[in-house]
């Protein structure tokens, strides 16, 4: 069970690794491919309760093939009706993450390698743009939020070392989830994540929603006022209240208690300041996988905005691309329906000698267009320092 180390049918140091997941809580190593599973996290509104029947039905396979105490990891995308990409492992171990510390920090990308090609989409007065369609729609009562995303394509001279990226953002965010999945598509999925969408053992869950965002200074003076300007930001505190309550108006029927803070607290990461909320709850019965819980939550306002179905229609209207995995959750769970699931943030797909890099930011009333294309400027700086890339200008 979840407080245990478990190996299961031990991961020859020789098989290459096909899903790695770090946390504080539990890290797992994955490797080989019993079972792939593309089908849809929501399927007729039932908030995956069909896709968790037919994991379920896919582990008992695995099981009977002689795959002991299978598990299910992998990622499901931003659009919950687009297809899963998740799998059943033949081969995984569990560990209790180690100090990060003893890493050797490879820089696969030093900040002086050539950078062959530069493309954002959208370009900054495409964005300023998308930002103004957005608060009007706001203004009229449509929406009280949207998401809005900007996607970065960067080509660089030798190809990129995937391994080496890895143990950079391990040690340059050590209390992120991490996590590297390999896509059916080819690259590797890649990143740290600082928030966690749900994690359950047993009858209990956590999670941690971040909403309200600054960038942080190196000069240490700047940046506490830059975080005492975040803690005084109305604006950020409203953003980050409307994360907590569809958080815990989805989870409260399912629960004998919750615990959410009546004000956020500060998380940091190596570039960021984050509003932050740690909630915990009990379960009023075990039956609710962790996957279920997880289909019911995603997307959540910090990622699509408020209402979900007219946001998500916004949002495909005004960004030129499909999100895809980014802003999705990656993570995964046991037969007991226990487990974790991240969200796909400080993140990136490497392919070869090509990086997609994705980050956003939440258009609330008194957003304003060019501070919100700073904050995702300093989102985008976790990947980029973890590569040693350093964009021209």
């Amino acid at each position: 069970m979840f407080d245990a180390i478990v190996t299961q049918a031990s991961n020859p140091p020789e098989r290459p690794v096909d899903f790695s997941y770090y946390s504080a809580h539990r890290c797992v190593i994955a490797s080989g491919i019993f079972e792939q599973i593309s089908q849809p996290a929501q399927t007729d509104g039932d908030n995956g309760q069909s896709l968790w029947q037919k994991i379920q039905a896919t582990m008992a396979r695995a099981r009977a093939q002689g795959v002991s105490a299978p598990i299910v990891v992998g990622a499901i995308p931003f659009d919950t009706r687009r297809p899963s990409c998740l799998f059943i492992p033949q081969y995984y171990h569990f560990s209790l993450r180690q100090a990060d510390a003893s890493l050797a920090s490879c820089n696969c990308v030093s900040p002086t390698t050539t950078i062959t090609h530069v493309n954002s989409m959208p370009d900054a007065r495409h964005f300023q743009t998308a930002v103004g369609a957005a608060l009007r729609c706001v203004r009229q009562g449509e929406i009280r939020k949207v998401v809005l995303s900007r996607l970065l394509d960067v080509d660089v001279a030798q190809p990129i070392d995937c391994l080496a990226v890895m143990n950079n953002l391990r040690v340059q965010n050590p209390h992120a989830y991490h996590f590297s999945l390999p896509l059916p598509e080819g690259g590797v999925l890649i990143g740290a994540s600082p928030e966690l969408l749900i994690r359950k053992n047993a009858r209990r869950i956590w999670s941690n929603p971040l909403a309200g965002s600054i960038c942080r200074h190196q000069d240490p003076q700047r940046d506490k006022l830059q975080c005492q300007q975040l803690l005084d930001s109305h604006k950020d505190q409203q953003e980050h209240r409307m994360v907590v309550d569809d958080i815990a108006r989805h989870l409260r029927p399912l629960c004998r208690q919750l615990i959410t803070p009546s004000t956020p607290s500060l998380l940091a990461t190596n570039t960021m300041w984050h509003l932050s909320s740690p909630i915990e709850g009990e379960l009023c019965q075990t039956d609710n996988s962790v996957m279920q819980l997880a289909c019911l939550l995603h997307p959540t306002p910090a990622m699509c905005g408020t209402p979900t179905a007219a946001a998500r229609q916004l949002i495909a209207e005004l960004e030129p691309y499909d999100r895809g995995l980014f802003s999705g959750i990656v993570g995964w769970s046991d037969e007991h329906g226990d487990g974790e699931w991240a969200i796909i943030i400080r993140s990136a797909i490497i392919r070869q000698q090509q990086v997609r890099f994705f980050a956003g930011a939440g258009i609330v009333e008194g957003s304003d267009a060019q501070k919100e294309w700073e904050e995702i400027a300093g989102k985008l700086e976790t990947m980029l320092r973890a590569l040693g890339l350093q964009l021209p200008g």
